[in-house]
């Protein structure tokens, strides 16, 4: 049977959260807004307005390329895209055509355990379209997104199955999030994938006539509506009828598969041309130097960082930096462990060597409380910003379970009082009685309490039977309320037998 080469080229549209429009001083919070009140004569193309390029938008959209390793081109211009939709109140958009801001990057990711490389064609600004609101047999238009700025980024077609895609997307949307330039909230349009697909023989490197795929508004649909244009493909190529020409399909995702649209517009159908009343964008050595030294460290760099520097496996680096906040309360909270270590050091010549003995051992402790316990108190909507747990509290918490003055049954319970509260957890343990009992005299009261209580189950500790050990060891953890220090205990349960 024939084999067939899957082939994969992406058009993604990110919404650059400036707080004006691309062109015009309007609010770009439109979406939060009554329908048609974040507009003007000129994000609705009036007669007699001139638009003005945003220069937020212009250094987002830098950020964005060198972030993708792409060049910036120093001159580049701004063009009309012609077409009449009811959505597009110009009759026009102000894109970019032949002098894109940015051209020819890269974005290597890891997919299945190798690391690919998927090139980027260009990226280029320009103007959203407002919103088309299906209602009652009826369409109405919003144009509070009419104006938007937008980055537009077209892949090569370099991606060869749906799940390379779909972690691509991922991680570019994980940049623009690291970056701030988006919120890249694929639900809510901040990022808006159309994704072309043609298959070929195994072995021929002739491109064929491909299918755009629109309506995609998840990473899932995305994957899911890509999985279906391949199979459906297979089977036209199969039957010896290949697509015979490029077509637009909609993903329904009631119906789980694609449905034709129409067939794909060509260049000379946009009847592209120079914008008149823009000037060419001319972009300075300084400004760009200065755009350079302003990125931050991208997701891939701190994941290689993290696993280095403080031990992590690369998986787990990779938790913590799938979100910005969580890698950075992370760090703020080793930092704050640190001074920790020093102050029970005594801020004496050891601290350091102290520090750098269990660096790696605290540095697991923290990601386990991070990912396990403190993940599981959040849920998966929670709004980062309503933690009421700073990462000095979380580090007094951890040196606390470190030092074994509290157990990890009681370290669950002043967590969740932190999360409610913002207590510091040394007051909690005061509070509520959770202390863990270290004081040898008095677990020997307790042991010798229990094992009076128990002798059949003494004796047989005493012939041999091992397991006895932890029976003994939890009635004393339940009779002190589980405060005992479990180490201790066993310790001196051994003796006592």
């Amino acid at each position: 049977m024939q084999k067939f080469e899957t082939i994969i080229g992406l058009e993604i549209h990110l919404q650059l959260k400036t707080k004006s429009k691309m062109f015009c001083s309007c609010s770009n919070d439109g979406e939060n807004q009554k329908q048609n009140t974040t507009v003007c004569p000129i994000c609705l193309g009036h007669p007699g307005t001139l638009p003005t390029v945003n220069e937020a938008a212009v250094k987002f959209g830098m950020k964005m390329a060198l972030a993708l390793n792409c060049k910036i081109n120093q001159y580049s211009k701004f063009d009309r895209k012609n077409y009449f939709y009811p959505d597009l109140p110009k009759g026009y958009q102000i894109s970019q055509f032949d002098e894109p801001l940015a051209e020819d990057g890269h974005l290597i990711i890891e997919t299945d355990g190798k690391q690919h490389r998927f090139g980027i064609e260009r990226l280029h600004l320009e103007e959203d379209a407002g919103k088309n609101i299906h209602k009652d047999g009826q369409t109405l238009v919003d144009f509070n997104r009419a104006g938007t700025p937008l980055a537009e980024i077209v892949t090569d077609p370099d991606f060869r199955s749906p799940a390379e895609t779909k972690s691509f997307l991922q991680d570019l949307r994980l940049i623009a999030r690291y970056l701030d330039v988006s919120d890249a909230d694929m639900e809510k349009g901040h990022l808006r994938v159309d994704a072309n697909i043609s298959l070929r023989p195994k072995g021929d490197t002739e491109l064929y006539h491909k299918t755009e795929v629109k309506n995609l508004n998840s990473f899932k649909a995305v994957e899911k509506a890509l999985l279906f244009e391949e199979k459906r493909q297979k089977e036209l190529w199969q039957a010896d009828t290949p697509p015979q020409f490029t077509a637009t399909r909609g993903w329904d995702e009631a119906k789980q598969e694609t449905v034709e649209q129409r067939t794909k517009e060509g260049f000379s159908d946009y009847r592209f041309f120079p914008e008149p009343d823009l000037l060419p964008l001319k972009i300075s050595d300084e400004l760009l130097e200065s755009i350079k030294s302003s990125l931050p460290e991208l997701p891939h760099a701190k994941q290689a960082r993290l696993a280095t520097e403080y031990g992590l496996t690369e998986k787990d680096a990779k938790v913590l930096v799938a979100q910005k906040n969580w890698a950075n309360f992370y760090e703020q909270t080793l930092s704050d462990l640190r001074a920790w270590v020093y102050k029970a050091e005594g801020e004496n010549k050891n601290a350091e060597q102290s520090w750098e003995k269990n660096k790696d051992k605290l540095a697991k402790l923290a990601y386990n409380w991070l990912s396990s316990e403190l993940f599981g108190l959040l849920g998966s909507n929670f709004n980062f910003s309503r933690l009421k747990i700073t990462p000095e509290n979380m580090a007094e918490l951890l040196s606390l379970v470190y030092k074994k003055k509290i157990n990890s049954s009681a370290a669950t319970t002043i967590l969740a009082q932190m999360f409610k509260t913002g207590e510091d957890p040394s007051d909690i343990a005061e509070r509520l009685d959770l202390a863990q009992i270290d004081d040898v005299s008095t677990l020997s009261d307790i042991v010798i309490k229990i094992l009076m209580m128990y002798p059949k189950q003494v004796e047989e500790l005493k012939s041999g039977k091992e397991a006895l050990l932890k029976f003994f060891v939890g009635k004393v953890m339940a009779e002190s309320k589980g405060k005992a220090n479990p180490k201790k205990v066993e310790e001196i349960i051994k003796e006592k037998i």
